[in-house]
């Protein structure tokens, strides 16, 4: 019996306007309150730019920045920082990778060099609602969450295995696909931030679904009782999910999925 639904956002519950079928999910929404089953939000993604979306859900619970922090309106579940000498050491590492643009993510906002392209902060804008703009790293005094890596999209998957050894031990290297790369805690990724949720909700891993389309939702597919792929995911997501959605994204597949589930 699944009691709780954790759906990724970019690519697999949102459209690429980062819209939804409001309508239809409303009426999903309703069915699963009557069940008791929960709805959770679980994305590499700024908590506030993922509770904007849903503006009519005020006690929804969030998996944000890919598991670092954990939380709903009215409590913290789990929050993972970096010390201030883990993120020298991180950040001395990403100077030796020129084609790489950095951001920090932290509880309060998240936070780029004032000395990038504009067409690279309108991006970031476009993910994380609270922004800022600094002249120097040094200046941030925020707790870190996440530090986010944007760099060529042939790039990625290169990246992420040079950066495994001199990281070793203070953050892993986890590409969500698109030339975007996170740095996290060890062991700080959606499998254990819905571990940790279901010990407190009283809901086992094998009594949850999920729906995923790239790499950082591996894991949380394979280790839920339920891992459904979007027809958009990557290969090496199809390859392990349990199930598929019918259609993509654009047109509402975890929508359709949860209608059928809900039938």
């Amino acid at each position: 019996m699944i009691k709780l639904v954790a759906v990724d956002m970019d690519g697999t519950f949102l459209r690429a306007d980062q819209s939804y079928d409001e309508a239809r999910f409303a009426e999903i929404f309703a069915e699963m309150f009557k069940r008791r089953m929960h709805f959770v939000v679980a994305s590499g993604n700024q908590y506030f730019h993922l509770k904007a979306s849903f503006p009519n859900y005020p006690d929804l619970i969030y998996i944000a920045e890919n598991g670092a922090y954990i939380r709903d309106a009215h409590q913290i579940y789990q929050k993972a920082m970096f010390t201030k000498d883990q993120l020298t050491h991180m950040l001395d590492v990403l100077n030796g990778f020129p084609t790489c643009k950095v951001l920090l993510s932290g509880v309060a906002s998240a936070y780029v060099l004032a000395d990038n392209d504009q067409a690279f902060i309108d991006d970031r804008h476009f993910y994380y609602d609270r922004l800022a703009t600094v002249e120097s790293f040094d200046d941030v005094t925020d707790e870190i969450l996440k530090i986010g890596i944007t760099c060529p999209d042939d790039e990625t998957e290169a990246i992420v295995d040079a950066l495994k050894q001199p990281l070793a031990g203070v953050a892993q290297p986890t590409s969500s696909g698109h030339g975007d790369i996170d740095l996290l805690h060890p062991g700080i990724h959606k499998v254990a931030a819905l571990a940790s949720l279901g010990n407190w909700l009283h809901v086992d891993l094998e009594e949850m679904t999920a729906f995923g389309d790239g790499g950082n939702d591996i894991e949380m597919l394979k280790a839920v009782g339920l891992g459904v792929a979007m027809q958009n995911a990557t290969p090496a997501v199809k390859a392990i999910a349990s199930d598929q959605t019918d259609v993509d994204n654009e047109h509402q597949g975890v929508l359709n999925y949860l209608e059928q589930l809900l039938h």
